[in-house]
């Protein structure tokens, strides 16, 4: 691995750059104050990568598991089928169990073995290539997934908004555009005003260090909060609308995404308040029924009692950490995809969008 300093194109943020075999990622757990970005080449590098937040967001851990399926793929020695689909179900089954929570992950890993199973005559270095391609493939397609979800979702907002968005949805949770905040930029790039309220996001501060950063790259109007002021802005006036992403949905629409989101949600039904969801079909999850029973990742205790090197609370504090809540499809307004909008009836809805994806 390696670094070098990071400057978005006119393109726009690329947390993710993949050339000559070689995957580059931006290490957000750096972010704002540093700008690095790290070489890959293996998977087990790469299943680490995702392990310790190098890279993180739904979309973007699937397509960084893709390449590190390839990578894993291209060093398998086997020169018989048989033998290349045990030792790459092994790799896909590191990378598997690298996050538990988002769906993505496993939705990738399961497209790059779906390849092979639909090519058992080709030889193992065939494989290898389509492989790589199916991992590229998987990274542009999330790009134009985002896009289309952000002028979906932009139809949602009235001219002039002022948006609470949690956690980071943005360019760096994808593989570029965002999902939460891909709706933001449609909506910008449609002329509306608007103006973004990003809560901190403890203990990660994904919103303070990420989102923050990120809509400053794009000029987008940003408001930095902590996370127990919702209430009291909502109560005032300030905030119109709420947009967040996603790491898993259920069949009935409840929807898992970064802890605190729940108690955004549920003070958003108080005061009337819409709270959207964006979403790209590949982060449904119809296998599962509810929200119930979508595994809840808890994270290092450090992460709570420390800010970097920091100490915030006293040696040996009992410290629960879970990164990420359910909130029940009731208290969601509409989830936005790149096929359309889903409401109200989410079973049926969300049904009939994941199957446009087939």
């Amino acid at each position: 691995m390696s670094n070098c300093t990071f400057a978005p194109g006119a393109d726009g943020i690329r947390p993710i750059k993949y050339s000559n075999g070689i995957m580059s990622l931006i290490d957000q757990r750096l972010l704002p104050t540093e700008e690095v970005w790290l070489e890959y080449s293996d998977y087990q590098a790469v299943a680490e990568a995702i392990r310790s937040m190098v890279v993180r967001g739904a979309p973007a851990i699937g397509v960084t598991a893709a390449y590190g399926a390839y990578f894993g793929a291209r060093a398998i020695e086997a020169d018989n089928y048989k033998e290349f689909v045990s030792e790459f179900k092994n790799i896909c089954d590191v990378l598997a169990g690298t996050r538990p929570t988002a769906v993505n992950l496993c939705w990738a890993l399961e497209r790059m073995q779906s390849l092979i199973r639909a090519n058992p005559d080709q030889p193992v270095e065939n494989l290898k290539i389509g492989l790589e391609y199916e991992a590229m493939a998987i990274n542009d397609e999330d790009i134009r997934i985002n896009m289309s979800m952000g002028r979906h979702g932009a139809e949602l907002l009235p001219d002039e908004v002022r948006i609470l968005t949690h956690c980071n949805a943005g360019a760096l949770a994808t593989a570029g555009y965002g999902t939460a905040l891909g709706v933001i930029r449609a909506a910008v790039a449609a002329g509306k005003q608007v103006t973004v309220l990003a809560d901190e996001t403890r203990p990660f501060l994904q919103g303070s260090r990420l989102t923050a950063w990120e809509l400053q790259q794009d000029q987008i109007p940003t408001i930095l909060i902590c996370d127990n002021m919702a209430g009291y802005l909502m109560a005032k006036g300030a905030i119109d609308a709420v947009i967040v992403g996603a790491d898993r949905v259920a069949a009935n629409g409840d929807v898992a995404n970064k802890i605190g989101t729940y108690t955004v949600a549920v003070l958003a039904k108080e005061h009337g308040i819409p709270f959207y969801v964006a979403a790209p079909t590949s982060t449904i999850d119809l296998q599962i029924a509810d929200g119930s029973q979508i595994p809840i990742e808890e994270r290092d205790p450090r992460e709570v009692t420390h800010i970097g090197m920091q100490q915030l609370a006293p040696d040996g504090i009992a410290v629960f950490n879970p990164a990420f809540d359910v909130t029940p499809a009731r208290l969601v307004s509409a989830i936005i995809t790149e096929f359309g909008i889903a409401r109200d009836n989410y079973t049926e809805q969300l049904a009939a969008l994941v199957a446009k994806n087939r």
